[in-house]
């Protein structure tokens, strides 16, 4: 249920840059969300849906982009790009380290773009 919270600034963000740039229709928001945030597309869809009603964006629809998980090699310098699921048994392909990753992305959700008149 951490979907919420999200939504709620999503929209707040949205709405506070519609007023400042006079607009008077959001219709699509695209965002990134990384895949280490464990949010869920419909969730945030819904939410979404709830909390936009008698606003700007009350028809808009959420366009996810996926961010993947990428990891650097603490070791090595190379980064590594896996899935939610494999996180505890990554080792580095170039050098062979199991260990020391750093979180290059997936960890963050933020507005790329969004199409209102």
């Amino acid at each position: 249920m951490h979907e919420l919270p999200v939504t709620e600034k999503i929209l707040t963000i949205a709405l506070k840059h519609a007023e400042r740039n006079g607009l008077k229709t959001i219709y699509s928001i695209t965002l990134q969300v990384g895949r280490l945030t464990d949010l869920q597309d419909e969730w945030l869809q819904h939410y979404f849906n709830y909390l936009s009603r008698d606003t700007i964006a009350q028809d808009a629809r959420l366009i996810i982009i996926p961010e993947p998980i990428k990891l650097q090699c603490g070791e090595c310098g190379t980064i590594i790009e896996t899935k939610n699921r494999d996180l505890q048994d990554i080792t580095c392909p170039h050098c062979g380290a199991d260990g020391g990753f750093s979180i290059m992305s997936g960890r963050g959700y933020y507005i790329e773009e969004m199409e209102a008149e």
